[in-house]
């Protein structure tokens, strides 16, 4: 099978870091070429994470000019001649990890590709693979959850936070919820928050420890950042697990470990793509993942989805925190 591939596609390009201002919808930009070990796939479905936001600020310096995004689904339309393609050919339906991800057109190391179960609709596979793939493997390597441990997600209303919800309430952890909102505290109810507290109100560290009869939570996932290490370090039992996952409100602080040692806690600010360097990796917990959605008809939680020449907008509501659940991109 064989796809014609044009000279030039659709994309956004930033140049330097900034504002939404920076993000630039372009219509002429080359289609990217193939390295050894590569696919080429047309996009379809592209998502939106808040580690492009981090990009987009400078926050994570990377070369300019640079396409963001770093997850999207659509169909391999060429594969490089040379090196280990493990198998993928033209006309395969894909989900992908990587970077370069909001184009028309991406290449992406065959290492991390991965086929679509034909199980899953359009769309669900690109609004799972990074938050899902980030969710499951914090439950399994940051801090592994059993089964009755009190856990704290700390902005359970988004995407990692749904999924860390879903996927605890599966391996039967009994989890506290915080969210900005009462419609967002439910959606979190809904995804398997088994208390969900306010985190605009005072009294969060006194109903922690009310709601674990003084002991304190096992573990934190924590997406906020800045505004809420703090009361996390108070909230953890002994031996327990700081988790930073995001800092939608600011890098936390530089602060002494002497800090930890009261009650022997760990902090760790893991990355999902260190638990995936390996095809083998990405491919044990792709398969967990998506077994997992199609076992509990996961529909990848999607908020909105924007055509790919409205990203401005999309950049801006995930910053504003006017969304709860995943946003996409449409090619």
């Amino acid at each position: 099978m064989s796809f014609p591939i044009p000279k030039v596609m659709k994309g956004v390009v930033i140049d330097k870091p900034g504002s939404v201002d920076v993000l630039g919808y372009k219509t002429d930009i080359p289609v990217p070429e193939l390295k050894d070990g590569e696919v080429l796939i047309k996009n379809d479905f592209i998502g939106i994470n808040f580690i492009d936001v981090n990009f987009r600020t400078g926050l994570y310096p990377a070369p300019k000019p640079q396409i963001l995004g770093v997850e999207a689904e659509g169909i391999i339309v060429s594969v490089s001649p040379n090196g280990e393609t493990y198998g993928l050919k033209p006309g395969d339906r894909v989900v992908w990890i990587g970077s370069g991800a909001y184009a028309e057109y991406s290449t992406c190391s065959a290492t991390k590709v991965h086929v679509i179960p034909t199980e899953l609709e359009p769309s669900i596979a690109a609004a799972s693979l990074a938050q899902g793939l980030t969710a499951l493997t914090f439950i399994q390597q940051a801090y592994r959850v059993k089964k009755g441990d009190w856990i704290l997600v700390q902005g359970a209303s988004g995407g990692v936070g749904l999924w860390l919800c879903q996927l605890m309430r599966d391996v039967g952890a009994r989890v506290i919820g915080t969210a900005s909102s009462a419609e967002k505290a439910k959606l979190a109810t809904e995804n398997g928050a088994e208390f969900t507290l306010n985190q605009k109100e005072d009294g969060i560290f006194a109903r922690i420890m009310e709601i674990t009869k003084g002991q304190g939570v096992a573990a934190i996932y924590d997406s906020a950042g800045a505004a809420t290490f703090d009361i996390g370090l108070q909230a953890l039992a002994r031996d327990g697990t700081m988790v930073s996952i995001g800092n939608a409100s600011g890098d936390v602080p530089p602060f002494s470990i002497a800090r930890l040692s009261a009650k022997n806690l760990k902090v760790m600010k893991p990355s999902v793509f260190g638990y995936i360097q390996t095809r083998e990796e990405f491919v044990a917990y792709s398969k967990e993942l998506f077994d997992f959605i199609i076992k509990n008809k996961v529909d990848g939680m999607i908020q909105k989805v924007y055509q790919l020449a409205d990203i401005r907008q999309a950049h801006t509501d995930l910053e504003d925190r006017k969304v709860a659940g995943k946003l996409l991109l449409k090619v």
